[in-house]
This record gives C-alpha cells, sequence and structure tokens, in this order.
C-alpha cells in the first residue's frame, strides 16, 4: 500500500494544496525527504505565484497529480546542508527556480540547459528520482539537491526579487540566447503582465530601444512613464502596426491567449525573430510567406538553465531590477488565483510564506 504524502519522507512540511480540478486551496500537511548529501533544505520565505500555477490546479494542460503544492518561484534560508554540499552553508540566502532535477550526463546538461534535459524534473507535479511526487514552494521548507539551488545576491530583494526565478529567467534567457541583449537594438515586447514587464525591464537594462506591443492602449502611461520603454504600439490599430513596419530586429511575445502572428511578423526588420515565450492552449496559425520574403523567424524559448539563472539573479541585482509585485498572505491565494485569471495584478503576487503559513 503506498505510503501517504504525509508520511512518505520523514521531514514534516505543510503548505497549501489543490485537491481537485476547481483549484481550491486548503491548508495540506505531507512529508520531504531526510537531506541527502547533496542537498540543501531551506526555509521558505517567499514563493511568487506564476501564471502557470493556476493552468496546473485546474488540471487545464492534463497532467496534474492531486494534490498539488504549487510554486517555482521560491527564496527563503539554508537551515541544512548535507555532508558533500560546497557551495552553501546555514544561514544562506537561496531561491530554487522551475527545475529541481535532470539526468545531469546529456548533451543539454552538459551544456547547461537542464531546462530542456529529456527527463528534467519539475519543482512541483512531477516525480523525482526516488519515486516521490514533487511539491513545490506553497510550503513551508524546501530541500533540493544543491546543483539547482541558486545562490541570492545580498543586495537584492527576496520578496520583490522571488519571481525573477521564472518570470525573470523565461524572458532575460531569450534576449541572450538570441542576441538581442546589444546597445541599439530594436526590440518589441508583446504583452504587459509579469513576463512582459520584466522583458522590458530587462532589454532596456541591455541598452535597447524598446516597443511594447499591447492590445490595450490603456498600458501606454505604464509601459513608458513607469517600466521606461521608448515606444507603444496599438496591435488592433492596422495605422500604427503598418506605421513601425519592418523596424524591429525582435520581438518577445509573452501571450498566452490566442492571438494573430502575422501583424507581429511585419513588424521585423529582415532577419528578425519573433519569439514566443507565452504559452497559447490553441495552435496559432503561422503564416509562411512574410517568413520566406524576409527571412524571419517565429521561435520559442523556456525558462532557462542553473547557470543562467544564476547569471540572471546577479545581472538584476547589479541593475537593480525588480518585478513590481503585491505581498499576499498564503490564505489570500484562493482570491489571488481568481484575479489572476482577470489579470488583475500589477505585475506579479508574491505569497509571504514564513510570516503567514500557520500550522495550527
Amino acid at each position: 500500500m503506498a505510503k501517504s504524502p504525509e508520511t512518505e519522507h520523514p521531514v514534516k512540511a505543510f503548505g497549501w494544496a489543490a485537491r481537485d480540478t476547481s483549484g481550491v486551496f486548503s491548508p495540506f500537511k505531507f512529508s520531504r525527504r531526510a537531506t541527502g548529501e547533496n542537498d540543501v533544505q531551506f526555509k521558505v520565505l517567499y514563493c511568487g505565484v506564476c501564471h502557470s500555477d493556476l493552468h496546473m490546479i485546474k488540471n487545464e494542460w492534463g497532467v496534474t497529480r492531486y494534490p498539488i503544492v504549487p510554486g517555482h518561484e521560491i527564496v527563503g534560508i539554508v537551515t541544512e546542508v548535507g555532508s558533500k554540499v560546497e557551495k552553501f552553508k546555514a544561514g544562506d540566502k537561496v531561491g530554487v527556480g522551475g527545475v529541481v532535477g535532470s539526468c545531469r550526463e546529456c548533451d543539454q546538461c552538459s551544456n547547461d540547459l537542464e531546462n530542456y534535459c529529456a527527463k528534467l524534473v519539475l519543482t512541483y507535479n512531477a516525480t523525482y528520482f526516488d519515486g516521490a511526487i514533487t511539491y513545490g514552494g506553497y510550503s513551508d521548507l524546501m530541500v533540493a539537491d544543491e546543483h539547482f539551488v541558486i545562490r541570492w545576491p545580498e543586495n537584492l530583494a527576496m520578496d520583490a526579487g522571488a519571481p525573477l526565478l521564472c518570470a525573470g529567467i523565461t524572458t532575460y534567457s531569450p534576449l541572450r540566447y538570441f542576441g538581442l541583449d546589444k546597445p541599439g537594438l530594436n526590440v518589441g515586447v508583446v504583452g504587459l503582465g509579469g513576463l512582459g514587464h520584466l522583458a522590458v525591464k530587462f532589454a532596456k537594462a541591455f541598452g535597447t530601444n524598446v516597443t511594447v506591443i499591447s492590445t490595450s492602449l490603456s498600458k501606454k502611461k505604464e509601459a513608458i512613464e513607469n517600466l521606461g520603454a521608448d515606444a507603444f504600439l496599438v496591435s488592433r490599430d492596422p495605422q500604427e502596426m503598418e506605421g513601425a513596419a519592418s523596424t524591429l530586429d525582435g520581438i518577445i511575445d509573452t501571450v498566452s491567449a490566442n492571438h494573430p502572428l502575422l501583424p507581429l511578423i511585419n513588424l521585423l526588420k529582415p532577419h528578425g525573430k519573433l519569439i514566443m515565450v507565452g504559452a497559447p492552449e490553441k495552435p496559432l496559425e503561422l503564416p509562411v510567406v512574410p517568413l520566406i520574403l524576409g527571412r524571419k523567424s517565429v521561435t520559442g524559448s523556456g525558462g532557462g538553465g542553473v547557470k543562467e539563472t544564476q547569471e540572471m539573479v546577479d545581472f538584476a541585482a547589479e541593475h537593480n531590477i525588480l518585478p513590481n509585485v503585491e505581498m499576499i498572505p498564503i490564505d489570500y491565494v484562493n482570491t489571488a488565483m481568481d484575479r489572476l485569471l482577470k489579470s488583475d495584478v500589477k505585475y506579479r503576487f508574491v505569497i509571504d510564506v514564513a510570516t503567514s503559513l500557520k500550522t495550527d
């Protein structure tokens, strides 16, 4: 007979879990593995709320295993390390993002791209190497192999900074990989949400000229005056879009709703790249002729490896880049999910786990 989540491992843990497709959270007792020789155990202080958490708790991608404890933007303080751990000690500030395991042997792992490993283990709702289901950061403590733990910079706020571990690396990585990190380039950002606002901040820090592309004119002031974008286009305005045709070297598309790609492709210069980091539920129509005529490309990018994630948080600390967040107690998480569904947050919820998570 299989053990319960509460008794599967020796270390008692506590969090909030969704137990069925309603996605409603309630307190949940479970267990973590004992700190192995290569493991880092840490007390969770803050955990960001990612839009993918919303998809997962409602089983919208058809892979959810209940009960589910989400959270992959996790920061905290080390409480214990294994005998072979070299990078961390008790008291260190650390973080864990979307991946807690990989094969460590394939070409992707050998090139510091664990996020593309065929055997990667996600931080929650996955099967770890010991056969147990992984649980995320909506909980009081974490245990992770030191390879997948990020050293948190001393001068980077832990509360507001937590979403960097997903939203941050998801936008930083494609800007770097596709060469959109050079001063003077013209970079477009589609959508001004949790991902989009960070794409603007990173692109500006790289010295590029940033154009925000949105369906809503109401976001123009925010984009330019508060986030520092250089220009703003309303994607539903054909004249505006036509006037900006062939002006962008690359575009980071953060939108997860279904939307047409042709107007965006037309904004690209020849050889330009449209990079998808949002995940629409239904396939998008791809017009091929404009790609051929301009040697343009439509591609995708998902997260980043451990090395690049460390590079990203260090860059954020150096350039004072922090997400715009709304701090919430954990018992507000059901309301937060309802608001997230309506895009009613600027721009990321962060759960104050240490202060608000009570076991009684």
